[in-house]
């Protein structure tokens, strides 16, 4: 299975970003671009030249794995599509800098509501029904339809964004295959960030 990925060079290549890119994107990681820091590193906002708007990842952990293993694995998870999962655009490689690209979702997240006295009015039972069942849906993606199955592991408030619509968008479902994970199996004893929701499996 890695193989085959290894000799699809032009998927890699089209997910790949150039840093100078991002940096330029980014206002070079300024303050003023910052969207928050997790246990994985900062996201930052930033804008391409075409306009469109992205979130970057910008790593803090090193990943145990190569280049190449980096590489096969942001395809994996930049395969996976379902609309309540947080695309993943591209990586970018540059030294010991290890950024992930994904699509911008506008309303934050959703602890960024419920937590927040006035905000949290905001979400009617429909709006928070709508929330779960499409957190719902997408966690089934990930557990039993994707081609590639991923337990989330730190499932939380924190990690479902939110878009224009109020649709809820699962985040950091693959960072962990992406950083620490041997290729060939699950290492379900090592387990990092915080402890969230994590599945029985």
């Amino acid at each position: 299975m890695f193989a085959e990925i290894k000799d699809d060079s032009d998927d890699i290549e089209s997910l790949q970003f150039n840093f100078d890119t991002i940096q330029e994107a980014t206002s070079n990681f300024s303050e003023a671009n910052k969207l928050g820091h997790g246990g994985f590193g900062v996201v930052y906002q930033g804008t391409l030249s075409n306009g469109q708007v992205i979130a970057v990842k910008r790593l803090s952990i090193n990943s145990g794995q190569g280049e190449i293993e980096f590489k096969n694995e942001v395809l994996l998870v930049a395969k996976l599509q379902h609309r309540n999962l947080v695309k993943l655009l591209g990586f970018c490689l540059e030294g010991r800098e290890r950024l992930l690209v994904y699509e911008f979702v506008p309303n934050k997240s959703l602890d960024y509501f419920i937590f927040d006295p006035i905000k949290k009015t905001q979400l009617d039972s429909e709006k928070r029904y709508q929330i779960i069942r499409g957190i719902v849906k997408g966690i089934l993606y990930l557990h039993e339809d994707s081609r590639l199955r991923i337990i989330h592991r730190d499932l939380k408030a924190s990690n479902i964004l939110l878009d224009e619509k109020v649709n809820p968008k699962i985040s950091d479902f693959g960072i962990i295959r992406l950083l620490l994970m041997d290729q060939t199996q699950v290492n379900t004893d090592k387990i990092v960030e915080t402890y969230g929701y994590m599945a029985p499996e």
